[in-house]
């Protein structure tokens, strides 16, 4: 009944072949406008994840509570200096904020309120130590703020060379500064910019190097119509970098991070490289094509087959969703790689037909016929598949069902209809031989003689698959699929290997300071938790006793900050002198301490150094300035402030800074970071369990991470077994015998399994790019196998040598050469989708050339034909 159908569209469609074409063009044509006029892609990733899901509630209700935290970019300025970090982290929020294309910018780590108060924040301990170390540096801050020249410099190095002469100091004591110094000194006369460090200097209180990394807060103005809806933000901050200066050759390095670059980039990243690789997959797809028809008259036709379904799929996305999402794109892939297998399938079908019946219609007709079965129920088969992913919770993916799907029918439709009128109107020539594989028919005799054992082995096969398979790795971590080349990712990257600093952590809401405060308790002891801010972090205790120890330093510092009196700005001879002077001392000095002493090899180096600048012109001393003299004011103004804080309350905080921690309804927000590798999966996934066994309304990345592969794993899971026992019904009702259906199957499952084990023993885990290969897996494969089947129940027992073969192998071949290029891709997600699909064709091919033959003739060997 089926062939008998598809043979009358055929026919009909070869009669009116101009009709037929006709309205076909017209109606691509109307897709491709309509396609123009309202293509939308929505690259919110949120989006992808139906809303209904708990934890995803959890998420909607924190970014209403904190609208302005979403959609950020966040600048890192690093700085080769702690000042140079300061200014020009300064320079650039003052630059940005003017920026009509941000909607909000302002330094995370500094500004006024945090200069002012930023000791008060530190433990007592810490505040002791830093107050003491000013109070001992007082000589040299008194030179250093009465005249910040470099003659004021030579003298406080001078006066520091004095302690070690009169037994205060040894000089080991100053090697780290003297050795910066020199450093900086040689930078100088090298022709180069340098920059010197002063807080390491002044304020050595606390161990390590003082921190050079500054981060600025950025909201983007964000265009969801465009495929990098903050590229133009982006630019926009660059573009201010840039016109400040701020780059490594002036001791700045200035990234972009956060969920707007990172998803911006990982298009960009996609794109990369792009024409060369659309460009070998032409000419692949070609060459394959041409392996299958041996004709351009028939590649033709089917390139304007292929085209006509592509738009009036995509129009049929549009009109149905509005706009297609990161997943429901890949509708392209799946369209393309099943819209060439039935159109090769029709075409070397009648290929076969036009070398018995030389007449170009009966010819298309009895093709129409041969295949028409086999096609039909390929094609309710494949969509029924593509259908099973509406019901599941991820919307990404049933939106891509059902848009594959439609895309399915389509394609069903213009194959049996277009492509016959097609070549009614292009008349390729009569074909001479049959196109089959006549030097297989060495292969089906043996698959025929050894079917037990060929089946034998594909058993143990499936087997052992089914012992690497439970091993199979699903990773969620949507960091892994993006190129850890691009900006967005490596900042993010480094960012996470300071627990200070990463951006990985989860968020708590709690109705009250006092809760808030509790569940910070117990959560800081859990081993999983490195630390928790809250609203209190920046409401320091001890208050009291910190504000007594600045005083003290304060009163003994501000007329050394604030000089009365101030030289007169230094000559050229001063500045000579000055270096002579010190060059002096550090000589003297480094006899003292004698040569064993690696200080006084500095010593000696930075002695060395200041002759070298004494006999220079005044350009290099104006070099010299410019490496010393803006950190100086710098760290001399944030020091007269820092010793005058006001006390701290939640009264007195910035209104920008409480805005991140409590709500306008008054909840107290907890911000949890994890101990360990945060790179690592299986830390990441303890961190959130344990997070979300206190605190069950908990939100944040490691939850979506782990929640949404739940989310994705339980979606093809569903799907899959959906779409099973709807192709097994569809073959029941078609075939009606629990043994072809079987049949039809087994191949197919074998396939999987086989895949799957591939990734193992490979390392390859899937993810959330790589498993949208399944699906197109399981519709080349489940349509390959009904094929077989067919024939077989046609009495055709020669299937590798049959014109059959050579549509299957081409179709497949065809799929791997315009999907297999992906695995060349920048992109590590996109790469490792190409990759799957080449294994997954592999094996499907492998199990349908030498599994199905052996199973149809081990199991239906004394069936008659149909």
């Amino acid at each position: 009944m089926l062939a008998t159908l598809v043979s009358a569209v055929v026919r009909l469609s070869s009669r009116h072949a101009w009709l037929v074409v006709a309205l076909a063009v017209i109606l691509g044509a109307g897709s491709a406008a309509y396609t123009a006029a309202h293509f939308k892609m929505d690259t919110n990733s949120e989006n992808l994840v139906s809303p209904k899901a708990t934890w995803r509630q959890n998420v909607v209700r924190y970014d209403a509570a904190f609208p302005h935290q979403n959609n950020q970019i966040v600048v890192v300025v690093d700085g080769v200096t702690a000042e140079r970090a300061d200014e020009a982290a300064r320079l650039l929020t003052q630059a940005l904020a003017a920026d009509p294309m941000l909607t909000a910018v302002r330094q995370l780590d500094g500004g006024p309120w945090f200069e002012r108060q930023g000791l008060l924040l530190l433990p007592l301990a810490d505040v002791q130590k830093t107050t003491e170390r000013l109070i001992e540096a007082q000589p040299l801050l008194g030179v250093l703020a009465a005249d910040p020249s470099l003659r004021g410099i030579m003298t406080a190095l001078t006066t520091m060379l004095q302690g070690v002469e009169h037994g205060q100091i040894k000089l080991s004591e100053l090697e780290v500064p003297i050795k910066a110094f020199a450093t900086t000194l040689e930078t100088v006369l090298d022709g180069k910019p340098a920059y010197f460090g002063w807080s390491e200097l002044i304020d050595g209180s606390r161990p390590g190097p003082p921190p050079t990394r500054r981060f600025i807060e950025v909201q983007p103005k964000l265009d969801y119509d465009a495929l990098m809806p903050g590229e133009q933000a982006s630019d926009a901050i660059r573009a201010a970098a840039e016109k400040l200066a701020l780059s490594p050759q002036n001791g700045v390095r200035v990234r972009l991070t956060g969920p707007v670059p990172m998803a911006d980039e990982e298009f960009a990243t996609i794109a990369e490289n792009g024409e060369w690789l659309a460009l070998f997959m032409i000419v692949a797809v070609l060459l394959m094509l041409w392996l299958a028809v041996r004709s351009a008259r028939v590649i033709a036709a089917i390139l304007v087959v292929l085209a006509i379904g592509l738009v009036i799929t995509t129009a049929l996305g549009l009109a149905i969703y509005g706009a297609f999402n990161v997943i429901s794109v890949a509708f392209i892939v799946l369209f393309v790689g099943l819209g060439v297998d039935f159109a090769i399938q029709f075409c070397v079908r009648y290929r076969a037909e036009r070398h018995r019946v030389d007449d170009l219609s009966p010819a298309l007709a009895r093709a129409g016929a041969g295949i028409g079965a086999g096609l039909t129920l390929a094609a309710l088969a494949v969509t029924a598949a593509f259908f099973a992913f509406l019901p599941t919770d991820y919307a990404g993916l049933a939106q891509l069902g059902m848009i594959a799907g439609a895309g399915m029918i389509v394609t069903y439709l213009l194959s049996i209809s277009a492509l016959p009128a097609l070549l009614m109107l292009l008349r390729p020539r009569g074909e001479a031989e049959e196109p089959g594989f006549h030097r297989l028919a060495v292969l089906d005799d043996a698959l025929a003689r050894r079917a037990r054992w060929v089946l034998a082995a594909a058993a143990a096969l499936g087997v052992a698959c089914l012992v690497l398979v439970p091993s199979l790795r699903f990773d969620s971590n949507p960091l892994n699929l993006r190129s850890p080349r691009s900006e967005a990712v490596a900042t993010a990257l480094d960012l996470m290997q300071n627990p200070q600093t990463s951006p990985i952590f989860i968020n708590v809401l709690q109705p009250s300071r006092a809760a808030a405060a509790a569940l910070a308790d117990q959560l800081a002891k859990l081993p999983e938790v490195s630390h928790v801010l809250t609203v209190d972090t920046f409401v320091p205790d001890q208050q009291a006793e910190k504000h007594a120890l600045l005083a003290d330093a304060a009163g003994l510092l501000d007329t050394v900050f604030n000089p009365f009196v101030r030289p007169r700005p230094p000559t050229d001879a001063d500045i000579v002198n000055s270096l002579q002077a010190a060059s002096a001392a550090l000589k003297e000095a480094a006899t003292t301490a004698g040569s064993a002493d690696g200080s006084a090899t500095q010593a000696q180096r930075l002695a060395a150094t200041l002759d070298r600048l004494a006999g220079a012109d005044p350009v290099a001393w104006a070099r010299a300035d410019k490496a010393f003299l803006p950190g100086l004011q710098t760290i001399l103004q944030q020091l007269r402030l820092a010793l005058h804080p006001e006390s701290i309350t939640i009264e007195s905080l910035p209104a920008d800074l409480v805005r991140d921690w409590i709500t306008v309804n008054g909840q107290y927000r907890l911000q949890v970071f994890p101990s360990g590798d945060t790179h690592d999966n299986d830390v990441l996934n303890r961190f959130t369990d344990a997070i979300l066994r206190v605190a069950p309304d908990a939100t944040g990345t490691p939850i979506i991470i782990e929640e949404s592969g739940k989310v994705i794993v339980a979606a093809f899971l569903k799907a899959g077994l959906l779409s099973l026992l709807l192709i097994a019904a569809i073959l029941a009702l078609a075939l009606r015998r629990a043994t072809d259906v079987l049949l039809s199957l087994a191949p197919l499952l074998l396939a999987g399994l086989l895949t799957l084990a591939s990734c193992v023993l490979l390392g390859i885990p899937l993810n959330l790019a790589n498993i949208i290969a399944l699906p197109l897996l399981f519709g080349v494969g489940v349509a390959f196998d009904i094929y077989f089947v067919m024939a077989w129940r046609n009495g055709q027992r020669q299937l590798l040598q049959s014109p059959l073969t050579r549509a299957v192998i081409t179709s497949a071949g065809t799929t791997a050469a315009a999907f297999g290029t992906l695995s060349f891709s920048s992109h590590p997600g996109t790469a490792s989708m190409g990759v799957i699909l080449l294994i997954s064709l592999f094996w499907i091919l492998a199990t349908m050339l030498l599994v199905l033959p052996a199973l149809l003739g081990w199991a239906l060997s004394d069936r008659p034909r149909y």
